[in-house]
């Protein structure tokens, strides 16, 4: 009559572990692509705040020469990555800076000129006109 045996097979429960490891799988590789968005997106705001700084040094010291050595500016370079993929060169005349991104390859660059894009390879270095091309 009744059966005592009301349990999962082995099968069963071996199916439902794979259905759960791929769909945990595909959630995990979405959650990385959007840490990296979302650090992409930190390092884009640390650069266009530099801008608002770099106007400040000028209108204290009528050049840009020292923008790169204000603490805020060096603190938004650090946030941004560091000297090992960020970077921030001046001079009298202008100033540039950029960061390495990380869901998509390149950099994203912002200038005195008002500038703020994303460009393949590294572009601002001391002697350079310091714009993002």
């Amino acid at each position: 009559m009744f059966s005592r045996n009301r349990g999962f097979t082995l099968i069963e429960l071996l199916v439902v572990i794979a259905i759960i490891g791929i769909l945990s799988s595909v959630v995990l590789a979405s959650l990385n692509t959007a840490r990296d968005k979302g650090r992409d997106a930190a390092i884009k705001s640390d650069l266009n705040n530099i801008r608002a700084q770099a106007e400040l040094v000028y209108d204290n010291d009528g050049d840009y020469a020292l923008v790169c050595s204000d603490t805020n500016v060096d603190r938004a370079i650090i946030a941004a990555g560091g000297p090992a993929t960020a970077d921030c060169a001046d001079d009298a005349a202008g100033w540039g800076a950029e960061a390495a991104l990380q869901s998509v390859t390149g950099y994203y660059c912002v200038d005195y000129t008002g500038n703020a894009t994303t460009v393949p390879a590294a572009t601002i270095t001391e002697g350079s006109d310091f714009t993002c091309d």
